[in-house]
């Protein structure tokens, strides 16, 4: 395959999604696992579905469309939810369900044969063009210079966004904040994994990497790591065995974090059996 990188563009264009993909998990999707806003996050990848029959509909890029609605969806279920007008897993299945529906009712509506939408519900890492891959360095870019420029605060905010209004942060700018970086995150990975399975590389290497370490910036560095290497051998493996690749991707990063858990449990009962201290 090392080889066959250096002849043809599409495995280039593979390779550097993946990397784009996983640097952005990496970083949110600590965030997101730490705050227990795994649902909401899917509420937000399922309603993008929405943007890409918008986008097929009236003749422009889906993915465009996709972050028009993924953005919108933030914003939506973070204003119901802080008004408190409803329970926030009532607001994220509906949006959820919205969404989707919106997709299918707009591709239902255009003249002519129905687009093949298989890569955006499944991904298709080996289909992204120099377009995608602009679109997702733009907001690769984005998404790590503001968590970069507010590291303090998202600290504080994970530890506790009570103790952090109290010393006068903004915490409902840095929620609504996360939610629109959430959105910015799917968008990037729905060439790669695909709306319906986004929210596994999402998670696994942001849990895996909470295994190892405690500390934030050690946990994002981690799931960086961990994502490129997810999104490689997914990658390798669909290219040789010409199966999906996000699917590959979707089972090597479910499995991986299946292990780590296995050898946690395991190291932990050791350690109680040895009379040692539990970490």
């Amino acid at each position: 395959m090392l080889k066959a990188l250096f002849e043809y563009q599409f495995l280039q264009n593979a390779l550097a999604a993946g990397i784009l993909a996983s640097i952005v998990c990496g970083i949110i999707g600590v965030i997101v696992v730490e705050k227990k806003l795994v649902m909401m996050s899917g509420g937000i990848a399922h309603t993008a579905y929405g943007g890409v029959g918008f986008g097929y509909l009236f003749g422009f890029e889906p993915i465009i469309g996709a972050f028009l609605f993924a953005v919108s969806a933030a914003f939506g279920i973070g204003y119901i939810k802080r008004k408190g007008g409803a329970r926030s897993d009532v607001i994220i299945s509906l949006f959820w369900s919205l969404g989707m529906a919106l997709g299918i009712v707009f591709i239902a509506l255009m003249p002519g044969y129905p687009p093949d939408l298989s890569s955006y519900l499944f991904g298709n890492i080996l289909s992204v063009t120099k377009s995608d891959l602009l679109l997702m360095l733009f907001l690769t870019i984005i998404v790590t210079a503001v968590i970069g420029a507010f590291f303090r605060y998202w600290k504080a905010y994970l530890f506790d966004h009570e103790f952090a209004a109290i010393l006068g942060m903004k915490t409902t700018f840095l929620e609504y904040l996360l939610l629109v970086l959430i959105a910015m995150t799917v968008v990037v990975m729905i060439r790669v994994a695909g709306i319906i399975m986004v929210l596994s590389l999402l998670t696994a290497p942001a849990a895996l990497a909470a295994f190892f370490s405690n500390k934030l910036k050690n946990r994002m560095l981690l799931a960086v790591i961990f994502g490129i290497l997810f999104c490689l051998a997914g990658l390798w493996i669909s290219y040789y065995l010409n199966i999906a690749s996000g699917a590959c991707i979707v089972i090597i990063s479910a499995l991986s974090y299946f292990a780590g858990f296995a050898y946690k449990a395991g190291r932990t009962r050791y350690r109680k059996r040895k009379g040692m201290k539990v970490r």
